[in-house]
């Protein structure tokens, strides 16, 4: 294919991608997921009991992948949705393997970075290309989501390696995975950091950045906490959420009706 043939073909792609411009809007709604994601996980585990949780959850992850399917572009409210239930999802497969199987942290966290490395060659073997602005569908959004269930996954062990295992606490902990969120940012812009790998990397670290903040609020104090519970926590951040799909939606919307 020729190179303006190739430009033309990345516009397009962009143009019907099924995935959010990366902005700080969606990082910080990114973020905001991820916390909601491990507060309700432990709620819903309390609550319903581990396997009615994990079953209830799988059921809604297949809803929310099945809608985001039958999607033609990017719908905030669909593909959020689906974002929401990888994150409590995910934050179960990383539990469970801890709490039931008696997975080591580390251990977790080894082995999902291996999947996550899997994933990305075979994704970047079969498509040619990381870049998720070119995700529209087919077998890109199948690597898409599969690479975001195993940050997610991923981001949950490290999170708990470092709070727990490691005993350094959900705030200190959090307070580490902000400072190395900010790398890819200032490596991208000052080191020519490719935007690829800048991308990926700040995406797998919102997963224990949100994760360990929500639990600090939510947690006892005898556990480091502010013990505000995780169902209210879940609670706010959920709204907060939906207040941010909601103006991406107005926002997405603005544009057709310009044009029309």
């Amino acid at each position: 294919m020729a190179r303006a043939d190739r430009r033309r073909a990345g516009r397009l792609d962009a143009g019907l991608s099924k995935v959010p411009q990366v902005t700080a809007v969606f990082w910080a709604v990114k973020v905001l997921t991820t916390g909601m994601g491990e507060t309700t996980s432990d709620y819903l585990a309390r609550v319903l009991g581990p396997v009615p949780a994990v079953a209830s959850a799988a059921l809604l992850l297949a809803a929310a992948f099945i809608a985001q399917a039958r999607t033609r572009r990017y719908v905030p409210a669909v593909y959020w949705a689906a974002v929401v239930m990888v994150s409590v999802f995910g934050t179960m497969a990383a539990d469970v393997a801890h709490v039931a199987l008696g997975v080591p942290y580390a251990a977790s966290a080894f082995a999902f970075a291996v999947a996550l490395a899997v994933v990305f060659w075979l994704w970047r073997r079969t498509e040619g290309t990381l870049a998720v602005e070119t995700v529209c569908g087919g077998r890109r959004e199948v690597f898409y989501w599969a690479t975001v269930m195993a940050t997610f996954a991923l981001g949950t062990a490290v999170g708990d390696l470092t709070a727990a295992t490691l005993g350094w606490g959900y705030f200190p902990s959090g307070l580490l995975f902000a400072v190395l969120i900010a790398v890819p940012a200032f490596g991208h812009r000052l080191l020519r950091m490719p935007p690829v790998l800048a991308f990926w990397w700040a995406y797998v670290l919102t997963r224990p950045l949100g994760a360990c903040f929500a639990d600090w609020a939510g947690v006892s104090r005898q556990r480091g906490g502010l013990e505000l519970g995780t169902g209210p926590v879940s609670l706010v951040l959920g709204a907060v959420i939906l207040a941010a799909v909601l103006w991406l939606t107005a926002a997405a919307r603005r544009p057709r009706r310009a044009a029309a």
